[in-house]
């Protein structure tokens, strides 16, 4: 009732998480609650302060794949209240098909810049359908899309060294290249240790597109991964197989196109997330992760999920991660006992930057905080 429009803005504020609600203007166009979407943020230039959100794929309510692209932008920002605006944005071209489990990075080359879309599942075609398979799901085929928003064109490559599909794996970026590790691939039931190399040239004419395949990779699905640096980044969390969870914590060094993966020191996991079976989160940007658990092992709100924050330091500060407790009385209808791995229980979330609330939240009035109800929801006008 107090978020009307389901997406919430989520903050960490000495050690507590807090939610508000998020809302849309007039000229927005209507959001469905999507869950296992694609999302990235889109800035004019690698430097620029002014963004927007991509979001692309993921399944509806009735279970089906969106295939749908948005951008949502920030329109307006008070002390207790921010607005943005949701369009849906019309593909031509090699439109890729609906699907869940992928990655789309921004990438920039002489001055310009291009989205990337590659991996995700989607459901059998339907001629391959039979009944007792009808809702089975099969890996996306590896081609690499690369999408201008700005026109609204998309064009596929298929690249030799990419033969498997992969969904749920790891993407980073950085300025006109992009390194793909870990993944799971539906066809063949393995976790690939392959690391790819994606490089983008984007020539006056036609885009340049190659890829190599790296040593040092990492045999992980659904792993996390969290910037501390301009080149470093952490990798936390994900699985080895179905059952069982990578403890294990990775700190990974982008410098003169080049990628370095170590194996680093590991947080004081606590008994609730070593004995837990499935586990779910997201970066929340300035090395901080946001990871949950199902209640089921807990007599106390059995059905809710239990949050934690994991915070990570890079070389010029304390390497030590801390590990806080949080503890949020969200509640989930799906039943703790029956949860499947973090491929299919990954929830849609709207990640933001650091600075997104005000650090005073000071209450002084203002009359710009006044609830506008006109805005407060999506509104259907009926006429004869």
């Amino acid at each position: 009732r107090s978020c009307p429009t389901g997406v919430f803005l989520l903050d960490i504020k000495q050690n507590e998480l807090k939610m508000k609600p998020a809302f849309f203007s007039k000229d927005s166009c209507y959001l469905p609650p999507l869950r296992y979407p694609a999302l990235c943020m889109l800035r004019s230039d690698a430097r620029a302060d002014e963004y927007h959100y991509i979001i692309h794929g993921g399944k509806t309510p009735n279970n089906d794949l969106s295939d749908k692209v948005y951008f949502i932008s920030l329109v307006n920002k008070t002390s207790k209240k921010m607005t943005f605006q949701c369009i849906e944005k019309d593909l031509g071209g090699d439109v890729p098909e609906a699907r869940y489990g992928h990655t789309i990075n921004v990438v920039h080359s002489r001055g310009k810049s291009v989205s990337v879309l590659f991996g995700g599942r989607s459901y059998t075609p339907l001629a391959q359908r039979t009944t007792e398979k009808w809702n089975s799901v099969v890996d996306c085929l590896p081609s690499v899309f690369l999408i201008d928003f700005e026109f609204g064109c998309c064009t596929s490559y298929v690249l030799p060294e990419l033969q498997d599909g992969l969904s749920f794996h790891v993407s980073i970026a950085r300025d006109d290249t992009i390194y793909i590790l870990g993944g799971h691939s539906l066809q063949n039931n393995t976790r690939s240790p392959n690391l790819y190399k994606l490089k983008i040239d984007l020539p006056l004419g036609s885009p340049a597109v190659t890829c190599s395949i790296l040593p040092g990779g990492i045999s992980v699905s659904s792993a996390i991964v969290t910037q501390i640096s301009d080149t470093e980044f952490v990798l936390v969390g994900g699985y080895h197989s179905d059952n069982q969870k990578r403890l294990a914590c990775n700190t990974i060094v982008l410098e003169d196109s080049k990628i370095e993966i170590v194996e680093s020191v590991s947080p004081e996991w606590t008994p609730d997330i070593k004995h837990c079976r499935t586990w779910f989160g997201c970066d929340m940007g300035t090395g901080s992760v946001l990871l949950g658990i199902p209640g089921a092992n807990k007599q106390i709100i059995p059905d809710a999920n239990y949050f934690y924050i994991l915070r990570c330091k890079g070389e010029e500060e304390d390497k030590e991660e801390e590990l806080i407790t949080q503890i949020c009385s969200q509640t989930s209808s799906e039943d703790p006992g029956d949860s499947t791995p973090f491929e299919d229980s990954e929830e849609f979330c709207f990640s933001a930057e650091a600075n997104t609330f005000d650090a005073d939240d000071a209450d002084t009035y203002n009359e710009d905080d006044e609830e506008d109800e006109s805005e407060t929801g999506y509104w259907i006008t009926c006429c004869a």
